[in-house]
């Protein structure tokens, strides 16, 4: 998908949870972090170096504007798939090396980051159609399969299979009913 693209199935999905265009252009924070990273993002991947550090710049300074009005955190050189949707604002952090795919929701109070030691030192794949929720942590070099729910206030730090249900700290299994109807 090109850069306009991107943005375009963002807004659907924020419309599909019952925004219109005022509301989501103007008062869903989400929306906003999620836009200002799509444009870093093509910054990001500009192959001109001298306009690309010039727009780097501007970019890392509109970065930081949104991460103090929304306290949402998502840098230029991350990965995230289409779709990607933001249901409430404020403490969501994602490492500058997180992957996450297609048509994924995240809620407030999500962090995810690197952890472990040695080998096991990284940050977190996650697939696509995957759920998480308030005050989740993911961190760690695992891989998140697709279709997964990990429920509020959990601790994921193993890999979790496609369409398990994560719940807890640490997070285990607790079924295989998926993210479907969550995302």
């Amino acid at each position: 998908m090109n850069f306009l693209q991107l943005i375009s199935s963002d807004y659907k999905k924020y419309k599909k949870y019952g925004g219109n265009f005022i509301t989501i252009l103007f008062f869903t924070q989400g929306f906003w972090a999620s836009f200002q990273y799509r444009v870093a993002h093509a910054v990001h991947k500009m192959p001109i170096p001298i306009l690309k550090q010039l727009l780097q710049f501007l970019c890392l300074i509109w970065q930081k504007i949104i991460e103090i009005l929304t306290g949402i955190s998502i840098p230029a050189s991350a990965q995230i798939g289409h779709s990607f949707y933001i249901g409430h604002f404020g403490g969501i952090i994602l490492n500058a090396k997180t992957t996450i795919g297609n048509n994924c929701n995240i809620s407030q109070g999500v962090t995810i980051g690197v952890s472990g030691q040695g080998e096991n030192r990284g940050v977190p794949k996650i697939g696509n159609n995957v759920y998480i929720g308030a005050n989740v942590v993911v961190a760690g070099n695992i891989i998140i399969e697709d279709n997964v729910l990990i429920g509020a206030c959990s601790l994921v730090n193993t890999n979790v299979k496609a369409n398990s249900v994560m719940l807890g700290v640490p997070a285990v299994k607790v079924s295989e009913k998926s993210s479907e109807g969550y995302v």
